[in-house]
């Protein structure tokens, strides 16, 4: 199985004016005639998010928009995962920067930050505040054998573990050969949401890690569509997650899809939004067929339903 080998390009930047016209035309309004009567003025409000961008959530498992200001060229930025300093995605233009950030699902409630890199400057912490979020937890009994891993499956594990985390590692500028006219995905297939991102599982009385993204439960053989433009990064079957496929959209955005039936794409190809590339299953470790389908943000698996329009 081939190991991701990002190909870095120049990437052609989604503009605070294009979001900003995208997000209802909030800069046109009606000019007041001369005889208008005043109206009282309003209290006033924050300003509107770009509906293009995914919403923001700082806490465990969410996102993060933090404002990195005016700049000729594109600023980078930085964040800190456990001893690597791990690039963030950056949109904007030349009149306003914006780091969207994703928040780790261990990460501790309270200060955090990134490091802005801008040309010619010196590096600049950013702060934010992380809130606490409680997430729902399930206990369950079950055979041991179904908890326990054999000598044999935890070797494949740490086998397949090592080589995942150099696919979540991936970090290009334009995989899909054009810019992302919007962040925000479409569902990639229909279906009732049968587990919801942060679900924490107790098996037998040992807790597992909270689920990493979200379950549509659909029938086996369904269309899985691409939620967003990207390149095919890993094509794979694997013990938990039997088959799968990642997807990178770019600048550490990535998304993943497991327990599939049927994967019909290879490492490198591109694919639009709405291309269909894979079916539902039940493969791996499952009880019966759905999609998991994971979000991932300078390698932070985060909320996909961040990413869903309203």
């Amino acid at each position: 199985m081939p190991a991701p080998s990002p190909h870095p390009v120049h990437l052609p930047l989604l503009t605070r004016r294009t979001a900003l016209a995208s997000a209802g035309g909030l800069l046109l309004a009606p000019a007041m005639g001369l005889h208008a009567k005043p109206q009282p003025a309003s209290p006033a409000k924050p300003p509107v998010a770009p509906a293009v961008w995914p919403q923001a959530l700082q806490v465990p498992g969410g996102v993060a928009r933090l404002s990195l200001g005016p700049a000729a060229a594109r600023p980078r930025a930085l964040v800190r995962q456990g001893d690597v300093d791990v690039p963030v995605l950056v949109v904007g233009d030349v009149v306003e920067w914006t780091a969207i950030v994703g928040i780790p699902l261990a990460a501790a409630p309270g200060d955090a930050f990134i490091t802005a890199l801008a040309d010619g400057g010196s590096p600049r912490p950013l702060h934010y505040t992380v809130a606490p979020k409680r997430y729902k937890e399930q206990h369950l009994q079950v055979s041991p054998r179904t908890v326990d891993l054999s000598p044999e499956d935890q070797a494949r594990y740490e086998r397949e573990r090592d080589h995942q985390a150099r696919v979540m590692a991936t970090f290009t500028e334009l995989p899909a050969g054009q810019a992302q006219p919007s962040l925000r995905m479409r569902v990639p297939v229909p279906g009732r949401r049968s587990s919801s991102f942060g679900l924490r599982r107790v098996f037998n009385g040992q807790p597992r890690n909270p689920h990493s993204g979200m379950d549509i439960a659909a029938p086996t053989g369904t269309p899985i569509v691409a939620p967003l433009a990207g390149r095919v990064i890993d094509v794979g079957d694997y013990f938990f997650n039997g088959g799968t496929v990642w997807l990178d959209h770019g600048q550490g955005l990535l998304s993943m899809y497991c327990h599939l039936s049927r994967m019909d794409v290879r490492v490198g190809d591109v694919l639009q939004a709405g291309d269909a590339f894979c079916q539902v299953g039940a493969t791996g470790r499952v009880t019966g067929p759905h999609l998991h389908w994971g979000v991932m943000l300078n390698r932070s698996m985060v909320d996909p339903a961040l990413f869903i329009p309203a």
